[in-house]
């Protein structure tokens, strides 16, 4: 009997020993803050370059730059950079844009000051680091003088917007 009283209180204190054990509580996980953007941030000193805001959400292409002028060189970049345009000018935006995509569409939609459409263009382009995509307008008998604007486009959603002047 007193060996049965043994193993009974045996049995009872490991029980009352294994039912007293916390539970481990698992780590937390922390997920890593997304690196900042390695880009160089530079404002323009012309004002025919629309400096693009540091976009925020996690995006893989974004707009930088809009650079307006009336030239352009091979690399698609405005050699004449300027705001102001005579009516017999043809007139640049060249888009510099940077990162990658399979697939994005860039469009430009430039208007007269009343809001009257002058001109819509869109290119698809496969980016896979820095680039530059043009757009042009011109009229063989003058743009009317006034204010007009260039907004740029990317997937069909607003990316910038510059402004100008034809005298």
């Amino acid at each position: 009997m007193q060996t049965t009283r043994l193993m009974i209180t045996a049995l009872v204190t490991a029980l009352a020993v294994a039912g007293c054990k916390k539970k481990e509580e698992a780590a937390p996980v922390v997920t890593p803050a997304p690196a900042p953007s390695t880009l160089p941030r530079t404002m323009p000193t012309d004002p025919a370059i629309t400096q693009m805001p540091d976009p925020t959400l996690a995006s893989t292409f974004v707009v930088r730059a809009i650079e307006l002028g009336s030239a352009i060189g091979a690399d698609n970049r405005v050699t004449s950079p300027g705001t102001t345009f005579r009516p017999s000018d043809t007139i640049y935006a060249a888009v510099a844009s940077d990162g990658s995509a399979a697939s994005v569409n860039v469009g430009a939609r430039w208007s007269f000051q009343d809001g009257q459409m002058v001109n819509e263009a869109s290119q698809a382009i496969a980016p896979t680091g820095p680039a530059v995509t043009t757009f042009n307008i011109s009229k063989p008998d003058g743009f009317p003088v006034g204010r007009y604007k260039v907004e740029v486009l990317v997937d069909g959603q607003p990316a910038g917007q510059s402004e100008f002047e034809v005298r």
